[in-house]
């Protein structure tokens, strides 16, 4: 018999957490104004809203915390960061963030003007919303395989190059400051981007004179994709690979909260002197001083450490394995999921599940707020609230698939806590036919309405 697989770790410390009542969780929610974001923490009994910032750290990061320096200027904890991103990336010029929407704000900063276009695979939230903020337009070129989420395709994350060189055929050159590569693509199931398509991506921003960003926050995971599933790849180290793949970006924005296993941080990293220049102005503004940029030495020391342990093959073997042995069950139980199984989370289709359930009435909210009812786990809709509003005519957009996620921090959770979330989930699904109507937004922020929104139970008659 073979051996199975273990975690590549011992649990060293815990923290406890509450297991709620049904009439507790009704009160709570009423009181969140049925939005999960409301809660308090020790309101949620198993949290899946994100995998960002949540995660565990190691013995090694919290050491590496010890001997932080927190200096204003030239800490050594910066250049111990920027040796470690040099040596992973490939980069030269590094400006650290407080986190990586802050990133973007840095760059695009520098990027961005009004009327832009800035084509790419599915744009994250934060990614579209600092482009919209400029009064610019996010153009989603993903392949139609990604919105099919039955479909095997090992790489749902991928540009559709037609689609992407009809953007760049038809609109002026200075209007396109940049494509965007998001690895992998969350707003599409935590789907990764092959090492072909980048390259192919690459050639054709060459082609164009177009810079290429890669959005970066899960590309370990991204990697370990592709070293399990391209061909030429099978043999190639998670370093390796990872080499390889920057070496088709001209610049990369980090939330270094996801694979860089830290609680807060993240960096922009380039190749280009320039941007480089034009962006500590704006990083000294909104961040702080260039060697800082809004983190303690203590946390740049911590991610430097988080990034060598991310990009080691046996951890993304077992993190990603969580990840789909949820998955597994879920799908053993009749519910629909984006497959191939992601890297962070899994994706469950919220039509096929809530069918009764009209798409004005927020279906995937709907479904995060019944299993949090159900069992006090905290998800998070991906679906028609975080879609916002068009910018110009301020009426909901529906995208084309309508998700729950749920979202796994790193090191955090055991197999037993995906057991609970799987039954609790079937529980629920097998009631869906008696749940009829969803919720109405009664107050909203102009954009990222997601994060803020107060909401009330729809109206059944």
């Amino acid at each position: 018999m073979e051996i199975p697989f273990a975690e590549p770790y011992k649990i060293k410390m815990v923290e406890p957490i509450y297991r709620s009542t049904r009439s507790e969780r009704e009160q709570w929610i009423r009181d969140a104004n049925y939005n999960l974001f409301n809660l308090r923490s020790e309101q949620v009994y198993i949290d899946l809203l994100t995998d960002s910032g949540t995660g565990a750290m190691s013995d090694s990061q919290w050491a590496a915390i010890m001997t932080g320096d927190e200096s204003y200027a030239g800490s050594s904890s910066f250049f111990r960061l920027k040796d470690t991103v040099k040596k992973i990336f490939g980069f030269d010029y590094f400006l650290p963030t407080h986190q990586g929407r802050a990133a973007e704000n840095v760059l695009f900063s520098v990027l961005v003007r009004e009327g832009d276009l800035v084509p790419g695979n599915s744009h994250f939230d934060t990614t579209k919303g600092h482009i919209e903020f400029r009064k610019a337009t996010a153009v989603d070129c993903t392949i139609r395989e990604s919105f099919e989420p039955e479909n095997l395709h090992p790489f749902k994350g991928n540009v559709d190059l037609d689609l992407l060189r009809e953007v760049l055929d038809n609109h002026p050159r200075e209007r396109i400051p940049f494509i965007i590569l998001t690895l992998t693509c969350n707003s599409s199931g935590g789907q990764p981007v092959s090492m072909q398509n980048m390259r192919e991506v690459k050639a054709l921003a060459d082609h164009y004179k177009i810079p290429l960003i890669f959005d970066s926050a899960r590309f370990a995971e991204n990697a370990w994709f592709i070293s399990q599933r391209e061909t030429g790849y099978e043999t190639k180290s998670i370093r390796e690979i990872v080499m390889e793949m920057f070496t088709y970006a001209d610049a990369m924005t980090m939330s270094s909260k996801k694979d860089g296993i830290v609680n807060i941080g993240g960096f922009i990293a380039t190749r280009r002197k320039t941007w480089y220049d034009q962006a500590c102005t704006f990083n000294i503004m909104f961040e702080g001083f260039v060697t800082y940029g809004g983190m303690a030495g203590r946390d740049m020391n911590a991610l430097a450490v988080g990034l060598e342990e991310g990009t080691e093959a046996e951890y993304l073997t077992s993190r990603i394995g969580q990840v789909q042995y949820l998955g597994e069950q879920l799908t053993a139980h009749g519910i629909t999921v984006q497959q191939p199984y992601g890297g962070h989370a899994i994706f469950v289709d919220a039509r096929k599940f809530l069918p009764n359930v009209k798409k004005e009435e927020f279906i995937a909210q709907t479904l995060c707020i019944e299993l949090y009812l159900e069992a006090g786990i905290r998800a998070v809709e991906v679906g028609t609230i975080m879609a916002d509003r068009d910018p110009v005519t301020r009426e909901n957009r529906y995208p084309k698939l309508e998700f729950m996620r749920l979202a796994i921090p790193r090191r955090v959770y055991t197999q037993l806590h995906l057991d609970v979330v799987a039954v609790a989930l079937k529980n629920v699904f097998n009631r869906r036919a008696t749940i009829t109507a969803g919720y109405q937004i009664v107050q909203e922020a102009p954009i990222l309405r997601h994060f803020t929104v107060a909401l009330a139970p729809a109206d059944k008659k």
